[in-house]
């Protein structure tokens, strides 16, 4: 058995453990822990790029620029949207990492899903995304799925509304200040 497992080493067959998951701690309105479970399964090059910019620490600071009451809380631009930056811009950016296609499923939209946001073009999501607080249903098949929150629903029940009609948060926006990989 110990030789088959180091042939699997030694081929470069086991490869790195798969991140499973993030915690967000969320400050602001809202303050406590965030814990989701990340869908390496329906939405692999998209859990990548977001473990990728969690590990090196490109959420930390960024802030939940665009939230609609009964919608959803949005957050992630790395590029314009972090605290004490110029929050006209929050929502506009992204990372230096490329945009990635589409990989749709067909998971649904229910509340605490976690979905990735993107501009007209179903393959420009980058760094940012959504968790949804309540069903969004008419968004399946529109917009990747990436995970869902498992613990801290109640966290994201709490952030800091936008404007009714853009979402848009005035003022000083909740914020992701640390973001951690789990396995």
């Amino acid at each position: 058995m110990r030789n088959a497992l180091s042939l699997i080493a030694a081929l470069g067959l086991a490869g790195p453990a798969l991140a499973t998951g993030l915690e967000i701690d969320v400050m602001g309105e809202a303050n406590g822990t965030v814990v989701i479970d990340l869908y390496e399964d329906i939405a692999p090059k998209h859990v990548e790029q977001i473990t990728a910019l969690a590990e090196a620490g490109a959420y930390d600071g960024v802030v939940f620029h665009r939230v609609i009451d009964g919608f959803m809380a949005q957050t992630g631009d790395v590029q314009h949207g972090r605290i004490g930056g110029n929050m006209d811009l929050a929502g506009t950016g992204g990372s230096d990492m490329g945009d990635i296609d589409a990989e749709f499923s067909d998971r649904a939209f229910e509340r605490g899903i976690v979905g990735m946001a993107r501009s007209q073009n179903v393959n420009s999501a980058n760094s940012q995304f959504f968790i949804t607080f309540a069903p969004a249903r008419f968004l399946d098949g529109q917009y990747t799925i990436v995970g869902e929150v498992t613990s801290g629903m109640e966290v994201v029940d709490g952030i800091k509304r936008g404007d009714a009609n853009s979402g848009r948060v005035d003022g000083t926006p909740d914020v992701m200040e640390d973001v951690r990989v789990t396995e």
